[in-house]
């Protein structure tokens, strides 16, 4: 069985999300991780429209791509010249690319409204277009723009778009749901049609046919992956779409969940299964290098994709991991969570505590008085599902022999404003650290800043060079009951990181610089904890 081929239009398609961009070296970068993931088929750009793509395509040219194509995508010829003259057509040659795809209207709207064109000289422009490139020796996708919107309002016409591609020699013809409004069952009878007029028309008595067909779909209804699945099953040869499913409007079709429903749901040739644990690591990758929060719930790859947080079903998955997991997540690259709230119960406990490296049982610790106490801080607005760091102090806590790094004497943050001129802070801490006492004062761009500064000034003391690669990377504030107004009780949590690990820890309180210094305390004791273990 020949694998259904993928490919990725995240640097072309994908760049047309709002907030989206990508840098020609950026570009790069994530095509040589394409590569390594061994997609079929990469989309470098659009060289005849921009001059970043240009740039892109010949940094391209010094590299050995081991897997993937590149193709460089464009338009058909424009209407009343020949293809030869045609600077976007010359532009895809000059990418110096094996495969070119190019995309041709085949709904009458578009054609006659949109472009002020004929019937007649768009099947010419794609026929010509198409003929054209091959005689250059390339491989030749026809992106069919709008096809299924178009095969609804004039099924003869959208199909004999198609033909006239065909007749011109493409290799590949890819089926687009431009506007996503197309439901699934509607993506099968259409292929269905299509595949039998293509047997009809090029007398495949052998039941061949002879074109590939390929599926492009958008996420406007939700039905992204479901329609790309569909065509699959209908006889689709390749799925066009973009790692997280970044795209225009509502995004496109998603590569991470498209991937492992293919090759781990459906059983079809694709990427290896070493290629498939890659999944997640490039899922974050694209989305740090796009300056995009990744999805925590986004299906195979999200955080949350296998996290567990009601007591029952924890229990149940330490017995087996099917009774609620659909798949092992390490299949993708990801693994499995549990989290900690006012839902938990023992066996949600004694999982999490397994996995932050601490034997409850060894330090004698009673499950039942850690799982009351978690319940108890839940209820005056802990959140610990999203504070690993502090959960682990916690539970620290709870064993006879833990002893803090450090313990906090006092400390006073001062705000200082003058007119015209923005706010300044100051912070004096004294704290003691193996039986010294130590004062420090340090400036910062706000309290929290200066509080962090002058902590990290008097640990340097004791601890020093531990907290030179620590930096926090995200803090959040939130109000836990806005009723109370400026009285009302706010959630800090912090996220640092090191070389190697991110941690995140959480402090609660009516007095935002207390919150704070709550989250950012735990978040030095848990780095120093873990350097002394």
């Amino acid at each position: 069985m020949d694998p259904v081929l993928l490919y990725d239009t995240t640097l072309r398609d994908g760049t047309q999300g709002e907030y989206i961009s990508f840098t020609a070296k950026e570009k790069i970068v994530i095509a040589r991780r394409l590569d390594d993931m061994g997609i079929h088929y990469i989309e470098g750009g659009w060289p005849g429209s921009n001059p970043r793509d240009m740039v892109f395509f010949d940094l391209a040219k010094d590299i050995n791509f081991k897997n993937s194509r590149l193709t460089a995508f464009g338009a058909t010829r424009k209407p009343g010249i020949i293809p030869g003259n045609d600077n976007n057509l010359k532009a895809l040659l000059n990418s110096g690319t094996d495969t070119v795809t190019i995309f041709g209207k085949t709904w009458d709207l578009h054609v006659e409204q949109i472009m002020q064109n004929s019937l007649k000289e768009n099947l010419a422009m794609i026929n010509d277009s198409v003929a054209f490139l091959k005689e250059k020796g390339r491989e030749v996708i026809f992106d069919a723009e709008h096809f299924f919107d178009g095969y609804k309002a004039n099924k003869e016409y959208a199909l004999q778009s198609l033909f006239a591609a065909a007749d011109g020699g493409a290799d590949i013809l890819v089926l687009c749901d431009t506007n996503g409004g197309t439901l699934p069952f509607d993506i099968e009878t259409i292929i269905a049609c299509l595949i039998n007029r293509l047997k009809k028309k090029y007398n495949q008595v052998d039941g061949s046919l002879p074109v590939k067909i390929g599926i492009h779909t958008h996420n406007d209804s939700g039905l992204a992956v479901a329609n790309s699945i569909t065509a699959v099953r209908a006889g689709a040869d390749m799925v066009q779409g973009t790692i997280n499913g970044y795209g225009e409007r509502c995004g496109n079709a998603d590569l991470t969940s498209i991937i492992p429903i293919l090759a781990l749901k459906m059983g079809l040739p694709g990427l290896s299964k070493e290629n498939i644990k890659k999944l997640k690591n490039i899922s974050r990758f694209i989305s740090d290098t796009a300056n995009m929060t990744p999805l925590s719930n986004r299906p195979f790859v999200g955080k949350s994709a296998f996290a567990h947080k009601g007591g029952i079903h924890v229990s149940a998955i330490m017995k087996n991991p099917m009774a609620y997991e659909h798949m092992q997540p390490e299949l993708v690259g990801n693994k499995r969570r549990v989290l900690m709230s006012d839902l938990s119960g023992k066996s949600n406990v004694e999982y999490k505590a397994k996995e932050l490296g601490i034997d409850l049982d060894a330090e004698g610790v009673d499950s039942s008085r850690l799982v009351a106490r978690i319940k108890e801080l839940e209820q005056q607005g802990y959140q610990f599902e999203t504070a690993d760091g502090s959960l682990k102090l916690l539970m620290e806590r709870f064993k006879d022999r833990f002893k803090p790094m450090f313990e906090l004497k006092s400390f006073m943050v001062t705000i200082i404003k003058e007119k015209d001129k923005p706010c300044t802070a100051q912070a004096s801490i004294k704290i003691s650290a193996k039986g010294v006492e130590k004062i420090t004062v340090a400036e910062g761009d706000g309290p929290v800043s200066a509080l962090d500064n002058a902590i990290r000034k008097a640990l340097n003391k004791f601890y020093p060079d531990v907290l030179s690669s620590t930096q926090l990377v995200d803090f959040k504030v939130r109000v836990i009951d806005g009723r109370e107004g400026t009285k009302a009780k706010v959630r800090v949590i912090i996220e640092s990181r090191d070389k190697n690990n991110i941690w995140s820890t959480i402090g609660v309180s009516e007095d935002i610089i207390e919150a704070s210094w709550q989250a950012l305390a735990d978040s030095l004791q848990y780095k120093l904890s873990k350097e002394g273990e």
